[in-house]
């Protein structure tokens, strides 16, 4: 499906997007924060794809949802690594295609949540995501588990299934919105399936990356020279592309329900 040459409602006057980041990249580097003060703007009122409310759309996720600057390892944007641009990352390219088809412009917050991924046993989602559950989104894209350490025993399968839960159980304990569970970039039997059921279990929709990690045409060192490994594994235009059109199938479909 195409989603270029959308994005120009994202950078206009009646925008307001604020970024909040807390930047891992997989590998395990340093992260910055940064934030984008929000803009004024008209409150979206009644934006739908469907039957789908997608008034204001919330992203939690890691490095591939957002990475602040980090020049030593040549990183400068501020949005997904490792899109070529802003416009380009998956959480752009998705809301371009939902403010076509919904015929007015989302509001979005998107938030890096790798501390819930390095430290799950002991994180708090109430305290930690305060401003996000306050922000009561409609749709919230829920895109992590790359940084979660291997789940090797049933022991930490248990508590990583108990911490996920608990999770979601948050987010909709805030307006009930629809919830987005994407599988790993790249794939992990355990982490995946732990995140399949349970999405399942609470009703929320899950979407199947599949083997787009395994595909090397994916990843942005196919599509540029990047120096750093990290940066470069990380996916490029076309596997942040693939990545939108995969949620944007799951929600496109529940919107025709």
């Amino acid at each position: 499906m195409a989603m270029n040459g959308m994005m120009a409602g994202l950078v206009g006057r009646r925008r307001r997007i604020v970024v909040v980041g807390v930047a891992l990249i997989f590998a395990g580097f340093m992260g910055l924060q940064a934030m984008a003060l929000p803009q004024k703007a008209a409150e979206p009122t009644d934006l739908h794809v469907g039957s789908l409310r997608v008034n204001k759309i919330l992203f939690l996720g890691n490095s591939i949802t957002l990475h602040g600057p980090k020049p030593d390892i040549g990183w400068t944007g501020n949005w997904g690594m490792a899109a070529s641009e802003e416009t380009k990352d998956y959480v752009h390219l998705l809301t371009a295609t939902i403010a076509t088809k919904a015929k007015g412009q989302p509001r979005i917050l998107a938030k890096n949540i790798a501390d819930f991924e390095r430290g799950f046993q002991s994180y708090r989602p109430a305290e930690s995501l305060k401003s996000e559950l306050e922000f009561k989104a409609d749709l919230v894209v829920l895109a992590i588990g790359e940084n979660v350490p291997a789940l090797t025993s049933d022991a930490l399968k248990t508590e990583y299934g108990d911490a996920f839960r608990s999770l979601i159980s948050a987010i909709q304990g805030q307006g009930k919105p629809t919830i987005v569970v994407r599988s790993c970039f790249w794939a992990d039997p355990a982490k995946d399936e732990i995140m399949r059921s349970i999405c399942k279990e609470m009703g929320g929709l899950h979407v199947d990356l599949g083997k787009l990690g395994a595909d090397p045409q994916n990843m942005a060192g196919a599509e540029r020279k990047i120096d750093h490994a990290g940066v470069a594994n990380h996916p490029g235009d076309r596997g942040m592309q693939a990545i939108a059109e995969a949620i944007w199938a799951v929600i496109r479909e529940r919107g025709s329900k």
